[in-house]
């Protein structure tokens, strides 16, 4: 990388954890703690309090995407993180679960995901994207970690109340790192844009991408598989640790080594391997390492509770961080090799539709499984719903050895009524 580009990459890193770990830090506690409220015995709201986010997300994505191509990608990111930290006010003071529901909703209706990926993208060349990438996939990585040690801590001296006020407050701060650290966004090609086209055929193009480009539309799918599994795990997790003993206090014993192990398998499996031209193998091993871990935690779950459960959690937790930290650092690159610079933002915007949607689905869905069922029955929605994406990645298209420059798309996989002057290029994933 370049010193501009590791600036950007590592302010927007900080940038996106900082907005992170203001969610995180609630995954851990949400639902022990979301039982304290009026209404929150029922573990169906409490599961759509968690995952109500992931639907406003799903909602504003696009538009606020193609709001980031129209006026500028820093505006919207300051806007939307405002955004964020109302909602988590509002969520601080809520009186009851319904309350709850719409400052967790009103939080993400700061939907910026799209937009600081497009300014990341838009600062980044190709070559080093994943690296960029899988920067802000490390520091996702390392909110999740502190959100694990502060959050039993912080619900403990706090409450839920303290921790959703403390995540407006990271909000507030992540606008102060966009407009002090993060270099200033690149100056747009206006007439490259107009030959675009506009934003309503940039977002067409997207859409066209997702439904007919075989490449594209696996991504879209994976995201969506990916956090709804997260979403729907985390739903029945906690209780699950602490069935097998494990205080709620303590639970970041578990989670904390966990965590930072995966960052080195991750490390030492993704980046080797795509420098080695192996990077589909990797992907696709991702999504395998996801499915062995939600079936060894659908199997604990089926074990009498007891301390000598955790050693089984704790492996399985391993395996599922691993695989997470891959697939959240190679896809986002994907999708933004695919975009052409002037629709970055639709397009991202397209995928964290997807991923948003996922949150909200696997919240919604877990809540409603636990409440019905059990939590193997959650871990294996979660399971059913990583074999279909296994299946839907495996005929990800390879890409001889040689440069790693991205190579345009073959002629069957472009969209419909496309042409070579707006058509993607696809990411070229070798075996």
């Amino acid at each position: 990388m370049t010193p501009a580009e590791r600036r950007a990459s590592a302010s927007l890193a900080g940038l996106f954890g900082l907005r992170m770990l203001g969610l995180f830090l609630v995954l851990p506690v949400f639902a022990l703690e979301a039982a304290h409220y009026p209404g929150g015995n029922d573990a169906a709201l409490v599961g759509i309090a968690l995952g109500v986010y992931g639907l406003a997300q799903a909602l504003l994505q696009i538009p606020v995407g193609l709001a980031s191509d129209r006026f500028g990608r820093k505006p919207v990111i300051a806007l939307g993180l405002g955004i964020f930290a109302a909602g988590s006010f509002l969520a601080a003071w809520a009186p009851d679960i319904h309350w709850l529901i719409a400052g967790r909703a009103l939080q993400g209706a700061g939907a910026i995901s799209a937009a600081v990926s497009a300014l990341l993208a838009d600062q980044t060349r190709d070559e080093v994207r994943t690296k960029a990438m899988a920067l802000i996939g490390a520091s996702i990585g390392l909110s999740f970690t502190l959100s694990l040690v502060l959050a039993p801590w912080m619900a403990g001296s706090m409450g839920l109340r303290g921790i959703l006020a403390t995540t407006g407050v990271l909000a507030l701060l992540g606008i102060l790192v966009l407009y002090v650290v993060t270099p200033p966004a690149p100056v747009r090609d206006a007439a490259a844009e107009a030959q675009a086209g506009s934003a309503l055929d940039r977002l067409g193009q997207a859409a066209r991408d997702a439904l007919f480009n075989p490449a594209m539309r696996r991504l879209y799918v994976g995201v969506f598989c990916l956090y709804a599994a997260q979403l729907a795990m985390w739903v029945a997790v906690p209780g699950l640790l602490v069935a097998a003993g494990l205080a709620k206090a303590d639970h970041w014993q578990l989670y904390l080594p966990a965590v930072i192990a995966s960052f080195a398998a991750m490390a030492a499996l993704l980046f080797r391997m795509e420098r080695l031209g192996y990077l589909r193998a990797a992907f696709l091993g991702a999504i395998v390492l996801l499915l062995l871990a939600l079936v060894g935690l659908a199997l604990t779950a089926r074990l009498a509770a007891g301390a000598g459960t955790l050693w089984l959690l704790g492996a399985c937790m391993f395996v599922l961080f691993t695989a997470f930290n891959m697939l959240e650092a190679a896809q986002p690159s994907m999708v933004s090799r695919m975009a052409p610079a002037a629709g970055r933002g639709a397009a991202l915007g397209l995928y964290n539709t997807l991923q948003s949607l996922g949150m909200f689905v696997g919240g919604a869905a877990g809540g409603l499984l636990l409440k019905a069922s059990s939590a193997t029955v959650v871990f294996g929605f979660a399971g059913v719903l990583s074999v279909l994406w296994l299946l839907i990645a495996w005929g990800m298209p390879a890409q001889p050895a040689g440069g790693r420059h991205t190579p345009a798309l073959a002629p069957e996989a472009k969209s419909p009524g496309s042409t070579d002057s707006t058509e993607a290029p696809a990411y070229g994933i070798r075996q």
